[in-house]
């Protein structure tokens, strides 16, 4: 069966209320919660970046039997991956009291979040042999052992993890294209995309396992031109071709790109269902298990969230359960 969840977009609220939407989106019936891990937001608009694993450690303490992700993380650049293991560590130990689990989300990341420290941005080849060490370093501390490395773009030295979680948890790859697919069956326990990528197939034929991740994105409103002129408003970002949202390294950037985006094209675009007919909804849904997903998380563009869990818990969530 499919599991739902629900989308913390740590680019649009601040973080008490990303900690308050987990404990909403347990109480109408999501089966887990992603968090998004970004240093910037993709336009102004949206106007917010809380520390995605300060917010996490208060989604811990604050629900109860929701899992939790992170969809995704970069663990390449802006992160050294031996800290990352132990925020990781940390955060599974902590819901791992309370029965559950954490998935720990991994992709090659944008340039617009991994820039900020001055680092060169390298070609997608490099950061996919750079997130590959980055999980060889993090199994490695994850094993609680005395951990020394010294690899092409990694170094630890001494370093030991003292407090784990009794299993830890799975790490998967995001990946759009196949031969990013295919490196995720190699080094991942699962895959993460956005989207009912094809590339999920791939995945599976090159002999990878574990849970399928993916993102719906949605804006629920009474309408749907008042759902177009939300999201446009604020998620048109998502509508930009090719390599451009990995590319660009400000949000400025972002937004001048995307004033070539209309209203008319949200309305069309497959990226954002703008329907309010729960049929829609359901339908889109049922695109990503039918592609073969088993996770499927919805984010709900804009301001308006509590209309969107009343809709879903009264006419989506039901379809499913």
């Amino acid at each position: 069966m499919v599991e739902l969840g629900y989308a913390l977009s740590s680019e649009e609220h601040r973080p008490n209320d990303l900690v308050d939407y987990a404990v909403r989106a347990e109480d109408v019936g999501f089966d887990f919660v992603s968090i998004s891990d970004h240093y910037h937001p993709w336009l102004s608009q949206q106007g917010e970046s809380p520390f995605a694993w300060s917010t996490l450690g208060g989604i811990a303490r604050a629900t109860i039997d929701v899992d939790v992700g992170v969809g995704v993380t970069c663990p390449i650049i802006r992160y050294h991956p031996a800290i990352l293991a132990q925020s990781v560590a940390t955060v599974a130990t902590m819901l791992e009291d309370d029965g559950q689990r954490f998935y720990f989300g991994v992709g090659t990341g944008e340039n617009l979040n991994e820039h900020v420290l001055g680092d060169h941005w390298p070609p997608h080849h490099v950061r996919l042999e750079m997130l590959e060490e980055a999980v060889e370093v993090v199994r490695d501390l994850w094993t609680g052992e005395m951990v020394s490395y010294h690899g092409d773009h990694y170094t630890v030295e001494n370093a030991e993890l003292f407090t784990l979680p009794e299993e830890t948890p799975p790490i998967c790859v995001s990946a759009y294209g196949e031969q990013t697919a295919r490196k995720a069956a190699d080094i991942g326990d699962g895959f993460w995309s956005v989207g009912p990528q094809d590339v999920v197939q791939t995945f599976e034929d090159n002999g990878g396992e574990g849970p399928k991740f993916s993102q719906l994105t949605v804006c629920y409103a009474d309408s749907e031109d008042e759902a177009v002129e939300t999201a446009h408003k604020w998620w048109r970002n998502s509508l930009l071709p090719g390599q451009l949202a990995t590319e660009l390294e400000t949000h400025k950037l972002f937004e001048q790109a995307s004033q070539q985006v209309t209203k008319e094209q949200v309305r069309e675009s497959d990226s954002i269902v703008t329907d309010p007919d729960p049929q829609t909804h359901v339908e889109n849904l049922r695109k990503f298990t039918d592609a073969g997903y088993d996770h499927v998380y919805v984010h709900q563009v804009g301001p308006n969230q509590e209309q969107f869990f009343e809709f879903y818990e009264d006419e989506v969530l039901p379809e499913f359960q």
